[in-house]
């Protein structure tokens, strides 16, 4: 279980993960969204994200708290990108400039990085949220005392976790 705020570098550490240990990776981004940035009811987010939380392994990256009970029971790893809000703030905007038109491999096809009703507001809920995420989190560590926690709190951090990691499968 991979959780952080948006530009923790979720996607990018479930991708390393996946290439090492040859586990499935599910991006929550992929549930949130329909093609064409259209938002799923909650019904439908719930369902998926406990289909995947329902397979035998995973590695499952993004927030949604309303499965996240559920998905630290049956994850045996957390992962915590707790990085500054300032430079995930930087690091989203990048990404919106960097692949602006296209879509991420960890997003549902038909939802480019583009300057939509929604950015500035997600803007706000980078900051805004940090606070209640992290009581969140910081719940989820105390009530699921079997989780094998990795609280990542820098660059040089997740750089270190990611070099302690055993090497790609196959190699």
């Amino acid at each position: 279980m991979i959780t952080g705020g948006p530009g923790s570098g979720k996607s990018t550490l479930a991708r390393i993960l996946g290439e090492r240990t040859g586990l499935p990776v599910y991006h929550m981004d992929q549930i949130q969204w329909k093609p064409g940035w259209i938002q799923r009811d909650i019904e439908e987010r719930v369902q998926m994200a406990r289909a995947v939380e329902a397979r035998v392994t995973w590695i499952f990256e993004g927030g949604f708290s309303a499965t996240y009970d559920n998905r630290a029971s049956r994850a045996d790893t957390l992962i915590w990108l707790d990085l500054h809000v300032m430079l995930r703030f930087w690091r989203v905007v990048r990404r919106l400039q960097r692949d602006y038109g296209q879509t991420r491999p960890d997003m549902t096809e038909d939802c480019p990085e583009v300057f939509h009703q929604g950015t500035f507001a997600f803007w706000r809920w980078i900051f805004s949220s940090r606070r209640r995420t992290r009581a969140r989190i910081q719940r989820l560590i105390m009530e699921y005392p079997h989780l094998e926690v990795h609280h990542l709190q820098s660059r040089s951090q997740v750089a270190a976790f990611i070099a302690s990691l055993p090497p790609k499968t196959g190699d």
